[in-house]
């Protein structure tokens, strides 16, 4: 609600998640990126590194996109949030902890074959349904982002509140954030398939794919560690 003295915000029924969620998930695309280019080049891999690295991201997400998704609405004054942030990080966690698993289980098969991306790949490729229904949702939520011109922050935000009136700047670049995360995700059955066949020549698909995941992972690692200040500032600048 708006007063006198400026914008006040009710934080306790407005939890947010969206920064740890954001740095959890730079981290695990740049960890996957970084795992198939390792693979590729030959270098000595570490399954159980992997395992416990996107065992820890994944159940950040897992949990946090979890409550999100079944406490409706989480942020009363942004319903929507539910759906932007909470169900793409269940989903991508879950993913996370399946692979954490799979690497944990067949680290000795991994570190013992000659290409371990064709087991990892035929494991996979199995999700490809998944992963080309949720390309396309983050897609259709990136369309929503601007279309509604969602994400804009308020001026009592330190930093990305100097563009308040501006609602489509931070709509465009956090919705193609979403939209190009929803294209790496449709490239990924491709991938897959290509790595359980034994191949590692590297294709334009692959490259494209990797700059996504690893490009796209530093932009929101760093934009969610960037927010941790900006949404402290705005808490404290709205509490009242």
């Amino acid at each position: 609600m708006q007063e006198e003295q400026g914008l006040i915000i009710d934080w306790v029924n407005m939890p947010i998640y969206n920064t740890i969620m954001a740095v959890a998930v730079g981290a695990a695309l740049c960890s996957l990126a970084t795992i198939g280019k390792d693979i590729i080049q030959k270098k000595e891999i570490e399954p159980i590194g992997w395992s416990l690295n996107l065992g820890v991201l994944g159940m950040i997400l897992f949990l946090t996109g979890l409550h999100m998704t079944l406490t409706w609405p989480l942020a009363t004054y942004f319903p929507f949030d539910n759906i932007v942030f909470g169900e793409p990080s269940l989903a991508f966690g879950t993913i996370l902890l399946a692979f954490s698993f799979y690497f944990w289980k067949k680290s000795g098969l991994l570190i013992e074959t000659k290409n371990a991306l064709i087991p990892i790949g035929k494991i996979g490729k199995q999700f490809k349904y998944f992963f080309y229904g949720l390309g396309l949702a983050l897609i259709a939520i990136g369309f929503a982002g601007v279309t509604y011109q969602l994400f804009s922050a308020p001026a009592e935000e330190p930093l990305t509140g100097y563009f308040a009136d501006y609602p489509l700047v931070e709509a465009i670049f956090i919705s193609a954030l979403w939209a190009f995360t929803g294209v790496a995700s449709l490239l990924m059955p491709t991938v897959f398939k290509y790595f359980s066949e034994g191949n590692t020549t590297l294709t334009s698909t692959l490259k494209i794919s990797y700059i996504l995941l690893y490009g796209l992972g530093m932009v929101f690692l760093l934009f969610g560690a960037f927010n941790f200040f900006t949404h402290i500032g705005l808490i404290v600048n709205t509490m009242g």
